[in-house]
């Protein structure tokens, strides 16, 4: 893989900024294994190893385990992840694939009554930063 700029070298405001987000998430109500899933998810439809490597290792740090890693990709049909993770793998994928519709109506209703406005609004910073992250991780070819 051929080697590009890194932007925390080249550009370390703009890479501090980044970091205002993640500090930001440490603070949020979001969960622990919300916020892996979350990464997870978003960096396999991004297709990024760099992210995929990190999340899933601090995933199995903090308890998930490796059976629902696995079945991660076809949460739809697995009985391993409850309502209300489903319901935030569903937004995960609604945002990352915004060119499609976005995040739909039903799923963002059903956000609202799983988890309040708030946890709701935690939720979509969570998906918009793992996304920003993979896109700076692929497009910069980041070593894992």
């Amino acid at each position: 893989m051929e080697q590009r700029v890194q932007i925390n070298v080249q550009q370390p405001t703009a890479f501090k900024g980044m970091y205002v987000l993640e500090n930001y998430l440490k603070e949020s109500d979001v969960s622990k294994i919300h916020k892996q899933l979350i990464k997870i998810r978003a960096s396999q439809i991004n297709k990024c190893p760099f992210c995929l490597n990190m999340h899933t290792k601090e995933a199995l740090s903090i308890g998930e385990t490796k059976e629902r890693i696995f079945q991660l990709n076809a949460w739809k049909d697995s009985e391993s992840f409850t309502n209300e993770e489903k319901a935030i793998l569903q937004m995960t994928e609604e945002i990352t694939l915004i060119h499609k519709k976005g995040l739909d109506g039903n799923t963002y209703q059903k956000a609202i009554s799983l988890f309040g406005e708030s946890y709701t609004c935690q939720i979509i910073m969570a998906i918009t930063t793992i996304n920003s992250w993979n896109r700076i991780a692929v497009s910069t070819h980041m070593p894992f």
